[in-house]
Order: C-alpha cells, then sequence, then structure tokens
C-alpha cells in the first residue's frame, strides 16, 4: 500500500512520481502505471479521480491484477522522465464529503432501527444506498437524518486503520468484510465502525450536511435517494429558482404554492371536461352534417389530421343514425394513409371479402384522386 498515497493522505493534491510502463488495452486505451500515485481508482461504490499526468489528461483510473492504471486522453511521448500528478481536488473533496456521509447515514439507520445498507452507489448527482427493509415511515427516515446531521454538527473524527483478519474481533463491525487481508478500517469512534477502501475527510464535519430527498421500494429493500455536503447547496439552490419561478406564474406565496397547483391542476381537469364535452357535440353535429348532404348510403370522405380514433368515433354516430348506411373514411396523416370502413345495422356485407374490399379500395382510390385533383386546381 506504500505506493497508492491516496492511503496516506487523502488531502494529497499533487505529486511526483515515475512511470513504470505505458501500454494499451485490449480495447486499445492508453493507460500509464506509476511508481506512487495520488489518484484513486474506482471500487468500494466510489467513483475514480480525474486530473493531469505530465501534459496529459487522467479520465479513468482502475486498479487491475494489484496495479492503479492510469487512463489517458493520448500516450505521453516520453515515460523516461519523472512526471507530475495533479487530481481535480474539486472532485476529490466532493467523494470525499459523499463517502464519509454515507457512513454517517448508514450508521444512523442502523443504530436507530437495525436497517443494515446491503447496497452503495455515488453518483453525479444523488448517492443511493439500499437498506434491508420492505417499509420506511417518514418519522423513521427524519430521525435519521436528523442524527446524522448531530454527528456532523458536533464534528467527530474519523479514523483509519489497518487490521488483520484476527483483530477485526476487537471492533463492532456494522457489517462483515469482505476481504481477508490488507483490510482497511474506516472508524467514527463510538458511531461508526466499517471496512473501506474509500476516501475520507478527517472530521465529520467536513460533510457539511446530508439531506435525504426521497426513497422507494426495490423488491424487498428500500433504496434512499439523498446527498452530501456542497451537494446539499446545489440541491436547494436548483430548487429554489424553480420555486421562485413557480410563485410568480401562479402568483402565490411560497407557503401556498401546493394549494395553488391543486387548485391549478382541478381547474385543468373541469376545462378538460368541459372541453371534451365540446368536442362530442361538434363530432355530433359533423356526423349530422355529412348524412344530410350525403343522399347515397354509401358515405365516403377524405379528412386531413385527423386521429384514426375520431374519425372512428365519427362512423359509428353515422352508422347508428343511419342503419343503410356504409361509412368510408381516409384520414391522411404524416404522408400516410388511413382507412375507416363501418357499415350500419341493416347492411349485411362482409367487411373482410376480397371482392368488397376491391369494391371499397376502387371506390376510395377514385375518391382521392378527385381531392388531390382539387388541390391542384
Amino acid at each position: 500500500m506504500e505506493n497508492k498515497l491516496y492511503y496516506k493522505d487523502a488531502y494529497i493534491q499533487s505529486f511526483s512520481a515515475r512511470p513504470i510502463k505505458q501500454e494499451q488495452d485490449e480495447a486499445g486505451n492508453w493507460y500509464l502505471v506509476i511508481n506512487q500515485t495520488s489518484f484513486y481508482p474506482t471500487g468500494g461504490g466510489q467513483p475514480h479521480d480525474t486530473g493531469m499526468l505530465g501534459n496529459q489528461k487522467v479520465v479513468n483510473v482502475e486498479e487491475v491484477d494489484g496495479e492503479v492504471r492510469h487512463f489517458l486522453d493520448s500516450p505521453l511521448d516520453d515515460i523516461n522522465k519523472e512526471i507530475n500528478g495533479v487530481i481535480d481536488w474539486e472532485r476529490r473533496f466532493d467523494h470525499m464529503q459523499q463517502h464519509a456521509g454515507q457512513h454517517i447515514l448508514s450508521a444512523a439507520f442502523d443504530n436507530l432501527f437495525q436497517y443494515k445498507t446491503v447496497g452503495f452507489h455515488l453518483g453525479n448527482e444523488i448517492l443511493t444506498v439500499d437498506l434491508d427493509t420492505e417499509t420506511l415511515s417518514l418519522e423513521e427516515a427524519k430521525d435519521a437524518e436528523e442524527l446524522a446531521n448531530r454527528i456532523i454538527l458536533e464534528n467527530w473524527p474519523i479514523e483509519t486503520r489497518w487490521v488483520t483478519e484476527e483483530e477485526l474481533s476487537k471492533f463492532p463491525l456494522r457489517k462483515e468484510t469482505k476481504v481477508k487481508e490488507d483490510i482497511r478500517l474506516v472508524m467514527i469512534p463510538d458511531y461508526d465502525y466499517n471496512g473501506c477502501g474509500g476516501t475520507h475527510p478527517k472530521a465529520t464535519g467536513e460533510v457539511r450536511a446530508i439531506k435525504i430527498l426521497d426513497w422507494e421500494r426495490q423488491k424487498k429493500k428500500t433504496r434512499i435517494q439523498f446527498v452530501c455536503g456542497d451537494r446539499v447547496l446545489s440541491q436547494f439552490d436548483r430548487k429554489q429558482r424553480v420555486l421562485l419561478e413557480l410563485t410568480k406564474l401562479l402568483n402565490a406565496p411560497e407557503l401556498e404554492m401546493e394549494q395553488a397547483v391543486v387548485r391549478l391542476l382541478n381547474n385543468g381537469k373541469v376545462l378538460e371536461k368541459e372541453l371534451e364535452k365540446a368536442h362530442e357535440g361538434l363530432v355530433q353535429f359533423e356526423a349530422r352534417e355529412l348524412i344530410e348532404k350525403n343522399n347515397e348510403p354509401i358515405l365516403s370522405e377524405v379528412f386531413q389530421n385527423r386521429t384514426i380514433q375520431e374519425l372512428q368515433k365519427l362512423a359509428r354516430l353515422i352508422t347508428a343514425e343511419k342503419a343503410d348506411s356504409l361509412v368510408l373514411f381516409v384520414a391522411e396523416n404524416d404522408n400516410r394513409l388511413q382507412l375507416v370502413c363501418a357499415r350500419g345495422a341493416e347492411r349485411l356485407e362482409n367487411m373482410n371479402k376480397h371482392t368488397f374490399s376491391k369494391c371499397v379500395c376502387f371506390r376510395l382510390y377514385c375518391k382521392i384522386v378527385k381531392y388531390i385533383s382539387s388541390l391542384k386546381g
């Protein structure tokens, strides 16, 4: 572990190193292995660091077969001289805040309700933990969040320690470790003891805050969505801007926003029903108008930009009103033709017969030609 500087000191932002080898992986991506590094590789739910090695960007870091591979935009021109490494500190410190915050919140759920954390993911915007419980109440989530933020406010120390498998029994671990050697414990004494290979700040106060955003059931588990540290401020800022815009649009104060939205939705439903009723009347009027202007039992029309459902309804109204009618509609929508055929109760034609289908198609064809000709004229 001597060459992994992020374990010695997670606050190291720049360092010097000697290249050992530069190669391409099976996908053709160039990577560099150096004698020591402060770049954290993806692992344990925490994403990799980014930054610069020499004059090349580090876009990915992975640990493969015991070596830390730094994937570069392009290969270095010279690997025979010492190079400087600089990590993206903003990204690193964000990961430190989020990972430590996850430990604090998971321990809160464990200590208060014995809900074990069985999954963890650190995303670009939010974090998730999967709790081993099928249900979670609002009161439980609030209590866990309050305890976690109290631990942050009191600024408890966060310590790390390398132990052997035999020494594990001395610590009240929140969960069993998966590894059997090179075991690294991250501890908040008297609060949380957990095997972890991630990067963390020196004290809980640096996490700043934890906010649970939402939760949902995932099979027989509960998935919590939350943010820590500077991400809490980012979430607050984003939601506050949205809320301020809504107060202007709805002309309602912030505390009455929920009622204003409910009123708006209810009004929308009323208007939608009224519009539907008015549209129903228009379709009925259109049906009567088509019956009056067509004396023949076969009624055919060509429509543009009308839905097939609307024309089916129109055809049903006509055949219900005029039992001896045969309705043939063509809808021209988005450069395609759709057909609607219907017959009244007094007609006996089989709409599926080949001969009848040919007659229908011929009549429709003539109607379409006539319609197109009228457009050209």
